[in-house]
């Protein structure tokens, strides 16, 4: 199954082919089924070379499949070629299968829309460029898929384009990425002219041989790490995320739970050898800026009132985590939340559209409530998806949060207080979201005229293609912490699976204070995410503290309104200023030059009459010059 593993990307490849030509003429529900089967038949062949990677011995477990020579240009040569890891193999089963999840819910979601085919054209583009991107052999190949999401994010997000708000969020999502897209291309720049290579295997070797300085390393880093706060919406470019929920909710569920917004994490992983070279500060800026940004995005959760804007700052706050376990030296920590947020998030926001769908069209949180009796299934599989984030035992994001927050007491107390006090709100805002939505009183029946319901609006459950995925992320949410508990090494899968690729950047804690404690900080963790809840039910379920929720919060501590100001005021003027610059004194420079050409060449054509007379006239005067100039010098002389 290994020498196969180029149909991973080539099956929703195939998908898209065949819904751009014969899309229309299928129609609903025909064109959806066929995209959602074509993303299933990448998750059979990944579950294949899953079994074929695991029965190998462990060192053995890097195969690489080459379609084609793709640029063999002097001494750069790259190939289209595909790489099977633990790693890749990784991302490509929760790729691929809550892909598949995701496709299918969105049959039951985009029912009855005039764009029905065009959104799974979308759908499985995304899936493929995805696949490109953590399947590549090289950088290049990565960032043909990096590219590739980037493009299909801008057509998914702006989907329902006649909506303005709609439109503007892909346009902003679209040139956000650009700016984390140039340090991916300055990192490529870097690690080619440092190592002659754009190779993963060449790039991490040199790191690993010494034939990567520190110097050198901490640059491809960095630049790499701003590709990373791009992509994976870390500050200071978070800003397009929030805005793409305007997009429809399985894209949401798709890109910013399961896969897209995952990528800048799995290439800091992808690259562990180069941090671990580089500079001590590298890392820990890394660390910093994602504990930073998981506590910013948290505290604008909490004053949040949209059901999917909760969603998508959380979503920002948990890439925080990752990205503070990256610069923390704990790389399987951060595979490890990774997967388990892949599952528990894309449960929540499938469920929050699960509650859009029955709520026709509502996302406001403060129009809902007592909603768990009309929507049973959708009210139960959203709770366990809360248990999870929430960080309550057994449930899958318990164990994943408590190691990442286990390797950054080993790092610094600070990192480890800051990541708690997260972990605090984390449990106090989705428990905030949970009582406005499914318990409390109704409010919905206050805003029935305005659905036209003229007082028999009611909410209703989803159909069963849309809960059936639910159903099933529910399930990988409570046992999904089962593939690294914290109690013996026996238990550490997925260290054991993920060695081969971050054996070398791994920390290594175990003599350190936290790991001696750990049970200590386990019980810490338990305790805060009570406390939260806790918090949370005393304030919006038992009305017994006030609610805050400052305004400035809500408006995201202005910070979004600011860059906008920026952009429109001097940062207007200073683009301006740029562009004259570079038409009046770069291409005055060189048409300049033209011109002077030009004028020049003007002048001697002047001399040229074509009159062969003149011509012997212009050799007789340079025959006495000559004569003149060699009896002159003899006199001298």
């Amino acid at each position: 199954m290994l020498d196969l593993i180029w149909l991973i990307p080539a099956l929703p490849l195939l998908g898209f082919f065949i819904n751009v030509v014969f899309g229309r003429l299928l129609g609903e529900p025909k064109s959806g089924a066929l995209a959602a089967l074509m993303v299933a038949g990448s998750f059979v062949v990944t579950v294949g070379a899953f079994f074929d990677l695991i029965s190998m011995p462990t060192e053995e477990r890097h195969h690489v499949v080459t379609a084609f020579s793709w640029v063999p240009v002097g001494s750069l040569h790259v190939d289209l070629a595909f790489l099977a890891d633990p790693l890749s193999i990784t991302m490509a089963l929760f790729v691929t299968g809550i892909g598949t999840l995701i496709h299918l819910y969105a049959i039951g979601y985009m029912h009855g829309d005039p764009k029905f085919s065009k959104f799974f054209i979308y759908l499985n583009l995304f899936v493929f460029s995805m696949l490109m991107l953590v399947m590549g052999e090289n950088l290049l190949v990565t960032f043909l898929g990096w590219e590739g999401v980037g493009t299909c994010s801008y057509f998914l997000i702006s989907f329902w384009h006649t909506r303005e708000s709609a439109a503007t969020a892909g346009k902003k999502a679209f040139v956000t990425n650009r700016v984390g897209d140039w340090g991916v291309m300055m990192g490529m720049f870097l690690a080619f002219g440092a190592t002659g290579t754009l190779s993963y295997a060449g790039i991490n070797h040199a790191a690993e041989s010494g034939a990567l300085s520190a110097v050198t390393a901490t640059a491809i880093g960095l630049m790499l790490f701003i590709g990373a706060c791009g992509k994976s919406a870390q500050l200071p470019l978070y800003i397009w995320l929030p805005d793409a929920m305007e997009g429809p909710t399985p894209v949401s569920a798709l890109i910013h739970a399961a896969t897209m917004v995952t990528a800048g994490v799995f290439l800091m992983t992808r690259v562990n050898p180069v941090l671990s070279i580089s500079y001590d500060w590298a890392p820990t800026l890394i660390a910093i800026v994602g504990v930073a940004t998981a506590l910013f995005a948290a505290t604008i959760a909490v004053a949040q009132t949209d059901i999917k804007k909760v969603l998508a700052y959380s979503t920002v706050s948990q890439l925080g985590f990752m990205f503070l376990a990256v610069g923390s030296g704990a790389y399987v920590a951060a595979i490890f939340h990774m997967v388990t947020h892949a599952f528990f998030k894309a449960l929540l926001f499938l469920g929050s559209g699960s509650v859009i769908h029955g709520m026709h069209h509502e996302q406001d949180m403060r129009r809902m409530g007592a909603l768990r009796k009309l929507m049973p299934v959708t009210a139960f599989t959203f709770i366990i998806g809360w248990l999870a984030i929430a960080g309550v035992p057994p449930f899958a994001g318990f164990w994943s949060k408590d190691e990442i927050l286990l390797f950054a007491f080993a790092k610094s107390p600070i990192l480890y207080v800051v990541g708690l006090i997260t972990a605090l709100l984390t449990a106090y805002y989705m428990t905030r979201q949970v009582i406005m939505v499914f318990f409390g009183e109704a409010r919905w029946n206050d805003h029935s005229e305005e659905h036209g319901a003229h007082g028999d609006f009611k909410p209703h459950e989803s159909p069963k293609i849309m809960l059936l995925p639910l159903v099933v992320l529910a399930g990988l949410s409570v046992v999904g912490g089962a593939m690294q508990l914290p109690f013996t090494k026996d238990l550490h899968f997925l260290e054991k699976w993920l060695e081969p690729v971050v054996e070398f950047g791994e920390a290594d804690i175990h003599h350190s204070w936290a790991y001696e404690n750990k049970y200590i900080l386990l019980g810490i963790a338990i305790v805060v995410a009570v406390a939260g809840i806790l918090l949370s039910a005393a304030v919006y379920a038992k009305k017994k503290i006030a609610a805050v929720e400052p305004a400035l919060l809500a408006d995201g501590w202005k910070y979004d309104k600011a860059i906008t100001s920026f952009m429109g005021g001097p940062g207007r003027r200073a683009f301006d200023g740029v562009a004259w610059a570079d038409r009046t004194i770069v291409d005055g420079a060189v048409n300049g030059v033209g011109r002077l050409v030009q004028g020049a060449g003007g002048f001697l054509r002047k001399g040229q009459t074509g009159a062969v007379r003149n011509y012997a006239a212009a050799v007789g005067l340079g025959v006495v010059a000559l004569l003149v100039w060699f009896f002159l010098r003899g006199v001298v002389l």
